[in-house]
């Protein structure tokens, strides 16, 4: 079981109180994609310029992960350059260029068009949507979006929330979305709009999930040395998916959002983001192993207080 996944590829530039790094791999699709690939195979969809490294194509695909529809067209990268101060959970954008972002008109080959499992990164819910379209009788459908998206494409953006089964978004953007300031008040109106259940990711305070019959609220796993929180929500979404997708090919479950996947997913999730904020860019990344995923996932259930044996 595989998941298509549509996002940004980016060059990331970034300082911390703890270090730099200049254009560094990074975008929503990246991070989402190698923290997904350790729990299952992934399609990427997404546009490079000419500019971007061909070692980076091979360490992806050293992930399990396909490129089939990474698209690479004449122009430079999207780049993004940032600055965090001491408030880690805030950055100060310097510079966006988007490049042949700017021209990026998803199509997926053929060969993803019957994958059942879909996530829409945080891009234009214009081209969400036209993603969806091309998509066979997919099977669960979730998607991110932003503060911008609902300023300026909120209409597209409601048609979106009506063809998915998740949305996973932050605190301040579920408020906003649902003109709310109660968290639980914003997720029953989210999910009112068309999705079947919403998570909110809440930072260092863990992360929050609602659908019609439940809430969950589970903290995040602890990390004590933070230098560059860039990309953790996007690595939980990949985390959280990724393990809802395994969980779902190795039990053959016909339920898909049962409780107990979704409350083991949002640990997985919590877990990807603790190992990428550990590091600039995706270093957490490229050596990481399955069984030091479980070990902290084993370290979290003791931290609660939890056996689920």
């Amino acid at each position: 079981m595989s998941i298509v996944v549509v996002g940004s590829v980016a060059f990331d530039t970034i300082e911390t109180p703890y270090g730099k790094v200049k254009n560094a791999i990074g975008g929503s699709s990246i991070y989402f994609s190698l923290s997904a690939s350790y729990f299952t195979p992934i399609k990427l969809v997404a546009v490079i310029g000419t500019d971007f490294p061909e070692k980076f194509c091979k360490l992806l695909e050293k992930h399990n992960i396909n490129l089939l529809g990474l698209k690479r067209i004449k122009g430079k990268t999207f780049s993004w350059e940032g600055r965090y101060c001491n408030d880690l959970n805030r950055a100060e954008t310097i510079r966006t260029n988007l490049n042949v972002l700017n021209k990026f008109l998803p199509e997926l080959p053929k060969q993803y068009r019957k994958t059942k499992y879909v996530f829409l990164g945080n891009i234009d819910p214009k081209l969400q949507l036209k993603v969806i379209t091309q998509i066979t009788d997919p099977e669960l459908v979730l998607c991110d979006t932003m503060n911008y998206w609902i300023e300026t494409q909120k209409e597209n953006l409601l048609k979106v929330l009506k063809k998915v089964d998740i949305i996973v978004i932050n605190e301040s953007e579920a408020k906003q979305l649902a003109q709310e300031n109660n968290i639980i008040k914003a997720g029953k109106k989210i999910i009112s709009l068309g999705p079947k259940s919403i998570v909110i990711k809440r930072g260092e305070y863990g992360v929050f999930y609602m659908n019609d019959n439940t809430i969950l609220s589970i903290p995040a796993y602890p990390v004590e040395n933070v230098k560059d929180p860039t990309g953790a929500g996007d690595s939980f979404a990949g985390g959280f998916m990724g393990y809802l997708i395994k969980s779902i090919n190795e039990n053959k479950n016909k339920n898909k959002l049962n409780i107990r996947n979704i409350f083991n997913a949002l640990i997985y999730g919590s877990i990807m983001g603790s190992f990428c904020v550990e590091n600039f860019s995706v270093k957490s990344f490229i050596k990481l192993n399955y069984s030091q995923i479980n070990r902290r996932y084993n370290e979290y259930i003791k931290i609660i207080g939890l056996n689920l044996k």
